[in-house]
Order: C-alpha cells, then structure tokens, then sequence
C-alpha cells in the first residue's frame, strides 16, 4: 500500500485513471479498480487541478482509492514501488502531459489513410464479401479508408492465419479493395490457442504459452473450446507471433492488425462485473491466475497488451525499414486493452464491446476525455455499440429499428469529432435486411432517410482530415490531447469548466478551435451547450454555431437546433481556417 494526504473534494478534482464506465469525469471520491476486462482499461495515472500528475509504475493488479482527505494506492503482488510526479503551475495541465509522455513515450504521427473513415462489423465471413462490400462503397459513393476483417477469419484459435477456404487468395482480395477504393485492410486476431491449433504443439513445446498457478494451462472458455493464451510477456513468443502475422496476413498485403481480446488473463471476458453469467457457469474455476514468463497475473498482469502490441509494432518496424524513433508509420493497430506507454506502440485504444443503448453511448464520452488525460491520444469507440443487448433495450442493435436508427446516427455524428472514426458492432435485424452471413452494418443499412446525413458526416470527416492532421502532429510532438474536457483550455478564463466539470462532462475541445457537444438522448430537436468565456486578449472573441453561422459569448448556457441532422458544434474564429488545417493559429 502506498498513500500521501490530500484535500477535500470541493478543493480537489482528479482526471485520468485511463478508461472507466462509471459516466464521471471527476474520479475524486471514487474507488478506480486495476483490473483489466473488456471495457474498463484502467491506468494508474491521473492529474489533479492542483497541478500535479501522478503515475504509479507498477504493473500489478490493485486498486486506486480517492477518498476526501487520501489517496491510496493497494497493490496485490510487487517486490518495487516505482513512482513519477510532475508538477505544473495551476491549469496547465498540457504540461503535465508533455512531462509524462516524454519519460513514458509519445504517439507516432497518424498514417493519412487512418484519418478518414473505417467499416467493421461482426462480421465479413469470407473473400468474396469484402470484395463486393468495396465495390457498393464506389456504388454508393461513400469514402473508405480501411475495412476491418474481424474474428474467426481463422478455422482454429492460434492459427493466426486465414482459413483457407473462405479466404483462398487474400493477396488478391487485398489489391481488389486498394484498386477499387484505395481502402487499406486490417484483420483480427486473439491471443488464444486451442490445442487444435496448427500452432499448439510447437508453441506448448518452446514453452510459449502462459500457464497457469493450478496447473491447467487454461485460462478461459470460448465457443465451447477451453483457450490458452500465448504469453507476449515473453520474447520468444513475440518472435514467433510475428513469423506467423508476416508470413500469414503481411506477405498478402494486409498490414495493419486488431489485437483484440489483449487484457491478458482470461483474455476480459468470463467475468461477472461484465455481464457474462453464462460464461462463468461454463468454467470450473474462479479466476485462471495466470503465470507469464515475466511473472504472475497478480504481479504483472498489467502489462500484457503492452508488451502483445510492441511485438507487433516492433515487427512491422522492421519489414519497413522504420526505426523505433521513427514518428513517421505506415500502419495502425487497434487493442482493447493497454499500459503507460502503450501509445509508442501505433495502436488505436477503443472502449471495447459497449452496449448499442443511450446510456452506453453516453458514457464514452468522458471515458474518452479521461483517457486523453492519461497520456493515450489514439482512442475510439465501436459507433454504434457493440452489444445488441435485448434486455436492456429490444431496440439495441436493431438496423430495423427506427429507434437505433436514431441512436446510429447521433454516435456516427460524434464519431466524425474523434481521433479515429471507425463503425463496429454486432448487430440484429429483420429477414429482409439480412442479405449476407450477418445483419448489415454499412452506411446505406439504416434507411433511405437517414443515408444522406450519414454519409455527409463521412464526407465532413474527409473535409476536416488537415485539421486532423495538426492535431495528430501535435500529438505526436508534445502529447497534447486531441480530446479536451473543456476545464483544460478554459479553467483560468472560466472557473465554472472546473468546479461544474461534471455537468459539462459529455462535451469537449477537438483540438483548440472546435467545440463538440453530442445529442444524447433520442428525439432532440434543440440541445443546451455551454460556452466557456474566454481568456481576456484572445484573438477569438466569440461562438459560432457550424451549422447557421450564428455567434455567441462565452461564459453560458445556450439552447441551439439539433435536429436529427445537427451535431452541435462551435468553432473559434473561421470555419474555413478549420477546413483548410489551419488549426493552432490564434491560439
């Protein structure tokens, strides 16, 4: 256990943590647990508006507790307390953030192709599919910039390669889709190895596998097959999952990997705190406790997807000639899961499988603003939920619905506003709408209606991509977030950012010169924004809505349209300079 005194809640606030689902942004007063499953990504970093950031450098599992007067760090399993602090003066938090990612790491330099638009769902079951989906995104005149090939593209788990005969000629596929729509593609895989695996007996053999404190060597259930995992932990299993990626997926023109299911353990799935009853009656122990080669679950555990995504990056480094200094990369990855540092690494964060509901939706927003505050600036979300959750909602996604239609349209619309603008999920649908392996989740899939606004948001997100692209270089060269709860900029202007942080918790600066407020709640037609006040000098004098031009002062509550069609978004200065990439002048 580690500790030091603190002030009360009124007079401290707490932001970072990595990524929580409990709606807040203020951790203050709250219980932040180190344990790593599906969408909790918890990293033992935070700031406080005090003007100190806090890291604590060790990977075990354990808890954060804030309480009024203490801060207390409870570890469950470590032989060092390792610890950095950075101080600033009060409000500069981007100092904060450039001190610890200059000892932890930065982001490298956004590829251009992963500013515009990516299509996934659960998912393209085989070749032909993916070359026909390319084709209707020409015919429907919609951009792509990657299609995403999900799980079980494999026949069994550890393979890390296709299965033959759905995806006999990926090369060819490959080219088709760069040919028709100059679309990069990425594709899925798992840590986990069956024991059917044409991988299992070399890997069992060379020691490769994570074990386990019992003595199974299984870690989870998945699709009624018991998994191990491989232990990227260890550099001879990063070696080996490498060889298979080159020579299965690279060689053939795909260069740009999903490391899903990374959180290590029991790869975040068969736990209650997830929803995942059935999943746990299935399984005949508790917990796997798992043994990696540098450690314990308990001890270490933190630390796997760090070292699963370094494997990768550090392979594709070396097939392209790209130093690991090198800002300047050619490809992405996207995890579940990450680590202090994980940022160096290429790879996009998204908040995991999210209920296709309001509530869910709305609760990545500050998800997303927290983790911008620990230091990790690639982050996205699955836009428009991942689970169809027919408890929760019958209408949760549900392409036929015309009320998930709404909620699609609202989560796409913020989407364009995020780091990395990327639709996912499994979604359900009536007989008619089906028309492959799975429900549709395509642009064109959610009603004659709702198509243009859609692609409209698409296009905007192409429109804004030399923005973007300042913001990512800012990124990349001083760890300034992309993502802004709006205290950061306008804490010293307009103390009401800070003290009311948690009722302006659902918008944020996107970059220095939007303000970005999404619709959470269905059937809006007007929406109520707050509208910082300004520093004093600024060069910025005024608001103005994106939509009718219209301006406003800062320092209150306005009441804009937002129909179905609108997004409420502000700009600071001119929309043009917004669109022409000029992002950080006057500011």
């Amino acid at each position: 256990m580690f500790s030091f005194d603190t002030v009360g809640v009124e007079e401290e606030h707490i932001y970072g943590t990595g990524q929580n689902q409990n709606g807040l942004l203020n951790q203050k007063g709250e219980t932040v647990n180190l344990f790593k499953f599906n969408t909790l990504n918890p990293i033992p970093v935070f700031m406080s508006n005090r003007g100190y950031l806090f890291f604590w450098n060790v990977p075990s599992e354990g808890r954060m507790e804030f309480s009024s007067n203490r801060t207390r760090i409870i570890t469950h399993s470590t032989t060092i307390v390792d610890y950095y602090v950075a101080v600033a003066p009060i409000g500069n938090y981007d100092s904060l953030l450039k001190k610890y990612t200059a000892v932890t790491g930065r982001s490298p330099m956004m590829p251009d192709f992963a500013m515009g638009y990516i299509q996934s769902k659960l998912r393209y079951e085989n070749q032909s599919e993916v070359i026909e989906l390319a084709q209707n995104f020409v015919e429907y005149d919609v951009p792509v910039s990657m299609i995403v090939i999900d799980y079980f593209n494999w026949a069994n788990q550890g393979d890390f390669g296709f299965q033959k005969d759905l995806w006999p000629e990926p090369e060819l596929m490959a080219a088709a889709v760069k040919n028709v729509t100059g679309a990069e593609l990425m594709v899925s895989l798992w840590p986990t190895v069956q024991d059917s695996s044409v991988n299992f007996e070399a890997l069992i053999n060379q020691g490769l596998l994570a074990g386990t404190r019992d003595g199974t060597g299984f870690v989870d259930e998945f699709n009624g097959t018991y998994v191990r995992i491989i232990d990227s932990t260890n550099p001879t299993a990063r070696e080996f999952l490498w060889y298979q990626l080159y020579h299965n997926y690279y060689v053939h023109g795909i260069h740009n990997f999903w490391t899903d299911q990374d959180e290590g353990d029991a790869i975040g799935e068969g736990y209650l705190n997830n929803g995942l009853l059935t999943s746990i009656s299935r399984q005949p122990w508790a917990r796997p406790h798992t043994v990696y080669y540098l450690g314990t679950q308990e001890a270490v555990g933190m630390l796997y997807p760090y070292y699963h995504q370094m494997g990768i990056d550090e392979g594709l480094r070396a097939v392209s000639g790209i130093n690991t200094t090198d800002p300047n990369v050619q490809h992405i990855g996207l995890s579940r899961s990450g680590w202090a540092g994980s940022q160096k690494f290429a790879s996009v964060l998204w908040s995991g499988d999210t209920r296709s509901i309001w509530e869910d939706y709305a609760r990545q927003i500050p998800a997303g603003l927290n983790m911008a505050m620990s230091g990790l600036g690639w982050w996205t979300v699955d836009i428009g939920g991942f689970q169809t959750t027919p408890t929760v909602g019958d209408y949760a996604g549900n392409v036929s619905s015309v009320a998930y239609r709404e909620l699609f349209v609202r989560w796409l619309q913020w989407g364009t506003f995020l780091p990395v603008m990327r639709v996912h999920g499994d979604r359900i649908c009536l007989p008619k709408d089906q028309h492959a392996y799975t429900c549709p989740n395509e642009p064109w899939s959610y009603g004659l209606d709702n198509f243009p606004i859609i692609n409209a948001y698409i296009k905007l997100r192409y429109q804004l991509k030399p923005y973007v692209s300042q913001l990512f270089r800012r990124l990349s060269e001083t760890g300034r977030p992309m993502l802004r709860p709006l205290f950061l900029d306008f804490s010293l202007s307009d103390p009401y950012t800070l003290t009311n942080s948690e009722d302006v918790k659902e918008q944020y600066m996107f970059g220095p010169k939007l303000l970005v407020a999404p619709v959470t709640e269905p059937g809006v037609t007007e929406y109520d924004v707050y509208l910082p006040k300004l520093p004093s000098g600024s060069a910025m004098a005024n608001w103005t809505y994106w939509w009718t031009g219209e301006t406003y002062q800062g320092g209150a509550w306005v009441s804009v349209p937002a129909n179905v069609s609108w997004i409420p978004v502000f700009v600071l200065g001119r929309q043009e300079d917004v669109l022409s990439g000029d992002a950080f002048a006057g500011c």
